[in-house]
């Protein structure tokens, strides 16, 4: 995250604002903030690779922070505000940081953090004049510090950490450049490459900082000198508010933001002006056929797509143009090469499911306890795979079906939640949708549909047959839910990845402890 050139020739233009507060950073005083930043990681002593970590919601400290690390050789680590203490923990201690910095709303949670990361040097907080023990005051720090840049400047790098949604977040370690960061522009190739940016654009941020899609776009708005309207938390209503008075430009969104603008009244959707925008990325989860269809007919053709992992070794690429000509397509290959393989590690035919494997792509390593982990078995040479399933058509469109963790084998037949989520969401009553794998004396595993309702519908006692027959008209009959749960909600993470490990899971235990005890069930033992 470097933009000195912006801070020189243009100070005074806007380089983030806050929309909670409506406040905004020039890219004069982003500048002076970080090179203070930079300046008192001198005085702390923290050298090139040395690490730092970041528990924040999203406000004007964390770009200044990050930059500052950012052009001193720093690794920084995001870290997900909406953990609790332990998991925090977790991630600040693995990720071997020496200084970390957390917001005000944040501290009670943080005291019981402080004791699980020994290692960690010198805590500061932001908006606290005299903070207790060990927490240190960061504006008062930050300022007594100079605005000027230190020498020499050296670029740093996130590493992130996975999502963690089939076990322990890892943290992934990308190579530092061993440049100034003048002399690096990956995140500009990058936000023009796979997000459409360009110079002087609006982007609007409605995620978390602490994520790294949100992290690369804010890297990459900066650098191209544009302004990055950072919203506190996603509100459907206030993306097209915040579009129209900001004549915003580019968005970055995930499918269940898709599904919640949809969500809204027709009149709504249609108040605002949305003429400004030039792209809408979606990114991070699978996108249900429908939702994407929808966007497309409601804002045109600007509905971009990029598949990938934190580990950022491949990525795919799809326009609208695409998508409509490869209908559920996640795009074209971009970065490294891919390869669909079976458990034996044969390659597959076109057209036939297998494991998504990616070749050639970027270099990183995992770090702390994670370290040692090596390649997932069974795949080609420099091969890295995160479990997904999918097919590749005769064009090179990638298609993605599940992630294998989650694959469903009844009567040893493989079922692809995916597909049938895809099908269920296409039902009018049905807001959200999971599908897993649920023990059976027979089969082994039977097919589960665990849904929430729109709002203004309720369950009626012929609605599971109602769905069934909804999913008969598309799908094989072995694929069909043989039973139907209504919940108040599903568990998503903030990216709108679907945690269905923890559904899969209370479901498995509920059926465990009714075998053991008849006066329990399934049903009554779960509410996502």
């Amino acid at each position: 995250m470097y933009f000195r050139d912006h801070a020189v020739n243009a100070p005074e233009r806007a380089a983030i604002i806050h929309a909670p507060t409506s406040s905004a950073i020039t890219y004069g005083e982003l500048e002076a903030r970080s090179n203070q930043v930079a300046q008192l990681f001198r005085l702390l002593c923290l050298h090139t690779g040395d690490h730092i970590a970041l528990v924040m919601e999203n406000n004007l400290q964390v770009p200044e922070v990050i930059a500052g690390a950012a052009r001193s050789g720093l690794y920084y680590t995001p870290v997900n505000s909406h953990l609790t203490a332990p998991e925090i923990g977790y991630v600040i201690a693995d990720s071997a940081a020496r200084v970390v910095f957390v917001s005000e709303t944040l501290l009670d949670v943080m005291a019981d953090v402080v004791p699980m990361c020994p290692k960690v040097e010198h805590w500061y907080v932001m908006d606290v004049e005299d903070p207790p023990s060990p927490f240190i005051g960061y504006h008062k720090a930050r300022n007594n510090s100079s605005p000027q840049p230190i020498s020499p400047e050296r670029l740093g790098s996130a590493m992130m950490y996975s999502s963690g949604t089939t076990g322990r977040p890892k943290g992934i370690l990308q190579p530092l450049p061993g440049v100034a960061p003048a002399d690096s522009d990956a995140a500009v190739r990058m936000g023009r490459g796979l997000m459409k940016f360009r110079r002087g654009m609006t982007t609007l941020i409605p995620a978390p900082l602490y994520h790294a899609a949100p992290h690369a776009a804010l890297a990459a708005c900066l650098q191209l000198g544009g302004t990055a309207v950072v919203m506190g938390r996603f509100d459907a209503h206030q993306v097209l508010v915040l579009i129209e008075r900001h004549r915003v430009t580019h968005v970055q969104m995930v499918p269940t933001m898709f599904a919640r603008l949809l969500a809204l009244p027709a009149s709504v959707r249609t108040e605002y002006d949305l003429s400004s925008l030039e792209a809408v990325v979606h990114s991070a989860a699978p996108c249900p056929i429908p939702i994407k269809q929808k966007m497309i007919d409601w804002l045109g053709p600007i509905i971009y797509e990029y598949y990938g992992a934190t580990e950022s070794y491949g990525f795919t690429r799809c326009t609208s143009q695409e998508w409509l000509a490869h209908r559920g397509t996640v795009g074209r290959a971009v970065l490294g090469e891919i390869r669909i393989l079976d458990d034996a590690g044969i390659p597959c035919p076109t057209g036939e499911v297998g494991t998504v494997w990616f070749v050639g792509g970027s270099r990183f390593s995992y770090f702390g306890q994670a370290a040692d982990k090596s390649p997932t078995p069974g795949g080609p040479p420099g091969g890295r795979t995160v479990g997904d399933v999918g097919y590749l058509d005769a064009d090179g469109y990638l298609y993605l079906t599940d992630r294998k963790d989650f694959m469903i084998v009844s009567g040893g037949v493989n079922i692809y939640p995916q597909e049938v989520e895809d099908v269920l969401m296409t039902f009018d009553e049905i807001e959200d949708a999971a599908v897993i794998g649920v023990p059976h004396d027979d089969f082994g595993e039977q097919v589960k549909a665990v849904v929430v309702l729109k709002n203004g519908f309720v369950e009626t006692p012929d609605f599971r047959d109602r769905v069934t027959a909804h999913c008969r008209e598309s799908l094989a009959s072995f694929k069909c839910p043989r039973s139907v749960d209504v919940v108040d909600s599903l568990p998503r993470l903030e990216t709108g990845k679907l945690a269905k490990h923890l559904i899969r899971d209370r479901y498995r235990a509920a059926v465990h402890a009714a075998a053991a005890d008849s006066s329990t069930t399934a049903g009554s033992e779960l509410q996502p």
